[in-house]
This record gives structure tokens, C-alpha cells and sequence, in this order.
């Protein structure tokens, strides 16, 4: 079973890895993920300040890393019950 920083780091990981797909560091104004994973329960926050002029809307890109914060956690478990 994972510690519960292994999975805040994933989630965290996972959720940064998407805004880079989308963003240059540079191209934000402010970001943040936070996330927690307590008595099992993962909650991960993401906020995303781009550009107005930047292609991909903000918030679609913040609900996309949160999935994909979740998605690599489940696949975390998955790995570790192999």
C-alpha cells in the first residue's frame, strides 16, 4: 500500500505534468495544486491563471490535471496490488 505522501505526490505530479502540457511556466500567471490524502480519501484543488489570450481555457486545463491527479493515484493502487 503507497504512504499517503507517495500518493500526494503522484496526484501532485500528475496534475502539474498537464498545465506544462498546455502551458509554458513562463506563459502563467499563477498556479496551484494542492492536494490531500487523508483516511483514504484524495481531495485534489487545482487553479490555473493563464493568459486571457492563451488557447486553452484555464479552467478546462484545471479539471483535466485534477482527473488526471486521480487517475494516477488509482493507478498507483493498481500497481501496488500486482
Amino acid at each position: 500500500m503507497p504512504t499517503d505522501e507517495e500518493v500526494v505526490q503522484t496526484a501532485a505530479e500528475a496534475a502539474e505534468g498537464v498545465i506544462f502540457a498546455h502551458y509554458k511556466q513562463s506563459e502563467l500567471t499563477d498556479f496551484d495544486v494542492t492536494v490531500t490524502f487523508e483516511e483514504g480519501v484524495l481531495d485534489v484543488d487545482v487553479y490555473v491563471n493563464a493568459p486571457d489570450d492563451a488557447e486553452t481555457d484555464a479552467d478546462e486545463v484545471a479539471d483535466e490535471a485534477a482527473r488526471a491527479a486521480g487517475e494516477a493515484v488509482d493507478e498507483l493502487f493498481a500497481a501496488e496490488d500486482e
